[in-house]
């Protein structure tokens, strides 16, 4: 059983909500915690504080965006406290299409993100995982622009780090992770972090 029983007028828009976006809401918890039982945790926090407040979903602009925003911040939360709850979504969630890509590199990859402090983790899923731009990656995150910059320059250095040595030509050397634009994001030649689309349906 996912989310709260629910009955009545509103509950039916919210349960509706709730079946159309819990794949996607899944997939994003996984990305952020690289574990499956937990990434069901958090989703069905995430579905509890989303029906509890549902008069503010149902009037923000984005409603997408305020659902992202609540699973990303339950996520930092989790870990911060500890806090550990197992929970059973019924319903099998299928695989994003994913574009063609060395199989060894992706998994040497999602290892490297998976290692990264749960801030950096998160600015790195939401800047490019979830395609937003530094500030409304801020506004998740609760920080400023300025931080999500220094979290995505740690993060990136960290994961070329993890996966070679670094060019030979001693480039790697500045204040910005090598090869990121002015924001923080990596040049477009690089391996997405995850192939195979943001997450959003």
């Amino acid at each position: 059983m996912w989310g709260p029983v629910v009955s009545g007028g509103r509950d039916a828009e919210y349960s509706e909500y709730v079946a159309a976006r819990l794949s996607s809401l899944r997939r994003l918890a996984a990305v952020l915690c690289d574990d499956w039982q937990r990434a069901d945790d958090l989703v069905q926090a995430t579905l509890t504080t989303l029906y509890v407040h549902w008069g503010r979903v149902q009037a923000a602009a984005h409603p997408d965006a305020y659902a992202r925003a609540v699973l990303v911040r339950e996520c930092m939360h989790e870990r911060r406290s500890g806090w550990v709850r197992r929970v059973s979504l019924t319903g099998q969630v299928g695989d994003a299409a994913v574009a063609a890509a060395d199989p060894d590199v992706a998994l040497d990859l999602r290892a490297a993100v998976a290692a990264l402090p749960p801030r950096q983790r998160a600015t790195l899923v939401l800047r490019f995982y979830c395609d937003l731009n530094v500030d409304q990656a801020a506004e998740v995150l609760g920080c400023s622009p300025g931080t999500v910059k220094s979290h995505t320059a740690r993060a990136l250095a960290a994961v070329r780090r993890a996966l070679g040595p670094a060019p030979a030509d001693g480039s790697a050397a500045g204040g910005d992770a090598p090869g990121a634009g002015a924001d923080g994001a990596p040049a477009a030649a690089e391996q997405p972090i995850y192939p195979g689309g943001s997450g959003h349906e």
